[in-house]
């Protein structure tokens, strides 16, 4: 599976997650780190996608979707142990979790696995 195809979706569900926090609690936190870790990862994605249209893997990409994710992780894992709140922190921070290991995997494995070209 290749990194975008996962990137793209958990970019979004951040923003629409961040766009809700502010909406509901009118929580600039949640708008800010929602919507611009999202964005960054929709980003991060296309240029992935991109760069797979191109038969090529794009690294600067996929370092900087392990890194958000990453911090997520870390983030969201520390507010979760401080409040004990499941929505949003402790599935934000599983979710970034799941996602940090994926990304380290397709780092690990070099990238995303392009097949030889079909005439």
């Amino acid at each position: 599976m290749h990194d975008f195809c996962f990137t793209i979706p958990y970019g979004l569900l951040l923003v629409l997650g961040g766009l809700i926090g502010y909406v509901n609690k009118r929580s600039s936190a949640s708008l800010a780190g929602g919507v611009g870790s999202g964005l960054l990862l929709i980003l991060a994605g296309y240029i992935s996608l991109q760069a797979f249209h191109k038969r090529k893997n794009s690294y600067i990409a996929l370092i900087l979707e392990t890194a958000i994710a990453a911090v997520l992780t870390f983030v969201m894992g520390q507010r979760y142990f401080q409040t004990g709140k499941i929505m949003p922190a402790g599935i934000v921070a599983v979710l970034s979790f799941i996602m940090t290991g994926f990304y380290v995997y397709k780092v690990a494995a070099g990238g995303n696995h392009i097949g030889p070209k079909k005439e």
